[in-house]
């Protein structure tokens, strides 16, 4: 069993694509982020973590980290791959790790016993998919593309978004809120003002991904996130979507029954988790 490190993300690609799509649901955010740094690279501020343990050529696990952010993990086919990620990475300054639920808690315990820092599950979330719309009654209004007149709107309801799912807000956001425009993947609902926002992008050929849906407080209980979220759903379908993947926190039940009364079917559990120091 051996890990080896990318620098090159084409590289990369050629070698986990077929890996990842084996299991493209649970793999979802790692297909995600690569399809981002094959396309748009300045997306990330750092240089982005690409690893893989394999054996005998066939791979094990993948993992994939952008600084400042946590590790990202793959489904593993052998839980002890992911001990060897952790050593590779035992002198880094690496805040959490992310992945399905054994993934995760696997790593997160092997990090503790290799740098004796505290690790605590931070976030539970559910991964669901779509494969076609049910008919909900949605809100009056309409989706548009967010343009650069909205950048100070995308901006404020970013950080008030980051702060609700206990994220650190950074100087990193309005770098994240000019790529978002640049990339024209942000959409908001529109009631005569902007009520409501998601963005999503096609990760491949047949698979969409809706990465960020938020509503500011004085507007929910409206239907309108429902609306939001059905519509880029559709458009994404549209565009030839087979699937369409999203990720719901457990701790908003809100959240969650709009989706799964739009049509999401819930299939796996996605753990993050932070570490802390002991002093």
């Amino acid at each position: 069993m051996q890990l080896h490190r990318f620098d090159n993300i084409q590289e990369f690609w050629h070698c986990t694509q077929a890996y990842l799509l084996q299991h493209q649901v649970e793999n979802n955010v790692l297909l995600s982020i690569s399809h981002t740094l094959l396309h748009n690279p300045e997306r990330y501020l750092g240089k982005p973590y690409l690893a893989i343990v394999q054996t005998s050529g066939e791979i094990l696990a993948v993992a994939i980290r952008t600084p400042p952010q946590k590790l990202i993990l793959s489904k593993a086919q052998n839980m002890d791959a992911l001990r060897l990620i952790a050593q590779d990475l035992r002198q880094e300054q690496l805040p959490g790790s992310m992945g399905l639920a054994k993934e995760a808690e696997i790593f997160s315990q092997t990090w503790q016993t290799l740098t004796e820092q505290f690790y605590q599950r931070s976030v539970v979330m559910k991964i669901y998919q779509l494969t076609a719309l049910q008919k909900v009654s949605t809100a009056s209004g309409y989706l548009r593309l967010a343009t650069q007149s909205d950048r100070s709107l995308l901006i404020e309801w970013l950080c008030a978004f980051l702060s609700e799912i206990d994220e650190a807000v950074s100087e990193d956001v309005e770098h994240q809120v000019d790529n978002r425009l640049k990339q024209q993947n942000t959409y908001f609902w529109v009631d005569s003002t902007p009520v409501s926002v998601a963005s999503g992008k096609q990760v491949l050929p047949t698979i969409g991904r809706i990465n960020l849906a938020y509503t500011p407080l004085e507007y929910r209980r409206k239907g309108y996130a429902t609306a939001c979220v059905t519509a880029l759903s559709q458009k994404l379908l549209d565009q030839g979507c087979r699937d369409c993947l999203l990720m719901a926190d457990l701790a908003n039940p809100t959240a969650n029954h709009i989706y799964q009364a739009i049509g999401y079917r819930p299939l796996s559990d996605w753990h993050e988790y932070s570490f802390t120091s002991k002093e």
